[in-house]
């Protein structure tokens, strides 16, 4: 007989836990609709289930659920030194959604957060009313998926569509990114669609790269190399702003071959001159991020290198992270003028 592999764990968001502050939320009763046989749960708040003790997120990445919230306090943050402003003076970040459906294993929210089940904030327009209060006063450049990948869970929420929307009426004043692993061709040409028109110059959508080889060690359930910058050719070709991510390059034996080759297939594919531009830099995280990711993750080869510790922020050591970073850059340099290539540590 052959040995059967038994799968122990729920369905994906066979689980949703709904705050009770939102339970009749025009979206919250959208999201429910399209999951009628989840078990819905109220609660009080979402930290009661979110920030519960003895969690293992290690185990929830299996059957990740989903938690429906009202974002409160603080809605608008200011940009992270770990994080690139690409010469931004008003630089910011906000989160409608915390955690992700992919499972990277260098990924930071696995030592930020406590659970690997996502929080979906439904009252987005509270974060579009705090940006308006800030636009009144300056120009904002705000990055909107670094905690998730909005892309990734559009057919749930279609929060990067409510997010054009928003920026369709700031246009001059506000410019925000949109980071993604994702391979939806079929949302750029219904975004165009939805638009009516040229797409916004002012919606940068950022696509994260990666060799294959990175891809298959250490970025679960994430689409392919190939179907990444499919998409990526397909959104400039459409005329949506692109910036290429080769952001954050993961150190393994034979880093340069891998990395090389990635690029000969994009200089092949891509029209490099339509870019609005492109990010470098190696995996680097806060020192409290690490702690926490080494705990839970024991046998993880990217959670126990021996990395440098510069104030509070643990990258590779600074010879290996110039010969990377400049392995990159050189090469990108002769497709692209240098004011194109960011590097974090600018």
């Amino acid at each position: 007989m052959k040995n059967l592999k038994i799968d122990c764990f729920n369905p994906f968001f066979s689980h949703i836990y709904v705050e009770t502050s939102v339970w009749n939320h025009p979206r919250t009763k959208a999201v429910l609709a399209k999951f009628p046989s989840a078990k819905i749960i109220k609660i009080s708040h979402y930290k009661d289930v979110f920030c519960r003790a003895r969690q293992s997120g290690v185990l929830q990445r299996h059957s990740q659920n989903l938690i429906l919230a009202k974002k409160e306090g603080t809605l608008v943050y200011q940009g992270a030194k770990v994080c690139q402003s690409f010469g931004n003076e008003f630089f910011y970040y906000t989160s409608c959604m915390m955690n992700c459906i992919y499972d990277c294993e260098y990924c930071y929210l696995k030592g930020m957060y406590p659970s690997s089940n996502i929080v979906i904030f439904v009252n987005i327009e509270d974060i579009f009313a705090q940006l308006e209060q800030m636009l009144a006063v300056h120009p904002l450049y705000v990055c909107v998926s670094y905690d998730t990948d909005l892309l990734a869970m559009e057919q749930v929420m279609g929060y990067a569509k409510e997010w054009c929307r928003f920026a369709a009426r700031q246009v001059g004043r506000l410019n925000i990114e949109i980071r993604t692993k994702c391979a939806n061709q079929k949302y750029f040409q219904n975004q165009k669609y939805f638009m009516k028109r040229k797409p916004l110059s002012d919606v940068i959508y950022a696509f994260t790269l990666s060799p294959q080889e990175i891809i298959e060690a250490y970025e679960k359930y994430t689409p392919s190399f190939t179907q990444r910058i499919e998409c990526a050719k397909e959104a400039v070709r459409m005329g949506f702003s692109v910036r290429l991510c080769f952001d954050p390059m993961i150190y393994v034996n034979g880093w340069q071959r891998y990395y090389g080759a990635m690029l000969d297939k994009i200089f092949q594919c891509m029209d490099m001159e339509k870019l609005v531009d492109v990010s470098v830099g190696t995996f680097r995280i806060s020192q409290d991020y690490l702690k926490k990711m080494r705990r839970q993750e024991p046998d993880s080869a990217i959670a126990w290198f021996p990395y440098q510790n510069d104030q509070g922020v643990y990258h590779y050591p600074d010879r290996l992270m110039k010969q990377m970073e400049c392995f990159l850059t050189e090469r990108l340099e002769k497709y692209l003028p240098k004011e194109k290539i960011f590097l974090w540590k600018d």
